[in-house]
């Protein structure tokens, strides 16, 4: 099946991008590690020692730097319902983190213990058509904030990759009533053209 022209130029400008560059030159699972390190650069969200969850993990390039700097006093689980390549020091718990059970099973494997920080760099399958992405970008940013809200302590921090556009504002109310700070990222690492942006989330209410 031929290659739309949009992908084909996604897939050169891929192959081009400094960052995915970057990312092989040191390492790396994917270029998304960078909009990470941007982001703990500004706000020093990740610290050494913390319990963190990485939701929608795979390939796994956030939950491979969060466990960078947490170090081996810390705590990362990531968690996908697609399977993902091992990384030293890192538990990986293949589920939905929607079920309830998936979350049991979580808060069981850490004793109960709450996480300090929750990270969701999650996207949808992109169909190319924003009237169809930006619900379902918006919905899944949704499940994540309500996960945050059941396994965060009450200073933690949760981390989300929102899309602007319809949805948006109502959900940052929502963000802004739950939570103390919100603060919004958009790192150079980011794609231009993307919509895409970091809500940045500390002390529940």
């Amino acid at each position: 099946m031929p290659r739309s022209k949009s992908s084909k130029r996604w897939l050169q400008e891929h192959h081009q991008d400094a960052y995915v560059l970057k990312a092989r030159e040191q390492g790396y699972r994917s270029r998304a590690v960078f909009k990470l390190e941007e982001i703990q650069h500004k706000d020093r969200i990740l610290k050494a020692g913390q319990f963190v969850l990485d939701l929608g993990a795979a390939p796994g390039g956030w939950s491979e730097y969060a466990n960078q700097v947490v170090g081996h006093k810390g705590r990362v689980i990531a968690l996908d319902l697609l399977p993902m390549e091992p990384i030293a020091g890192v538990e990986f718990v293949q589920g939905d983190f929607t079920e309830q059970d998936t979350l049991d099973r979580l808060l069981v494997s850490i004793n109960e213990r709450r996480f300090d920080l929750v990270l969701s760099d999650m996207a949808p399958n992109l169909s190319g058509m924003h009237s169809v992405d930006q619900p379902k970008s918006i919905h899944l940013a949704e499940l994540a904030f309500d996960v945050a809200r059941k396994v965060l302590t009450s200073d933690g921090i949760f981390v989300c990759k929102l899309f602007q556009g319809a949805g948006f504002e109502e959900l940052v109310l929502q963000l802004r009533s739950s939570f103390k700070s919100v603060k919004f990222r958009k790192p150079d690492s980011s794609r231009s053209r993307s919509s895409e942006i970091y809500a940045v989330c500390s002390g529940l209410r």
